[in-house]
């Protein structure tokens, strides 16, 4: 589990990277990983300090540090 929980973040942050910010829906709909994939991913992230959430009006916006 943690291996793949590791390959999410890796593929969230990528995603990040060539894309820019985006919302959680974004990444889901754009990359192969499900919706709880993207979370975990994301939640890995997080607690390395690697990203940051923004609320813009009723979206949360994911962007790299």
């Amino acid at each position: 589990m943690l291996k793949l929980i590791g390959d999410a973040a890796g593929i969230v942050w990528q995603y990040l990277d060539a894309n820019g910010p985006a919302s959680a829906t974004k990444i889901i709909t754009e990359t192969a990983l499900n919706k709880i994939d993207v979370q975990r991913g994301i939640g890995w992230l997080m607690k390395e300090d690697k990203l940051n959430i923004e609320v813009i009006g009723r979206t949360e916006v994911i962007s790299l540090k």
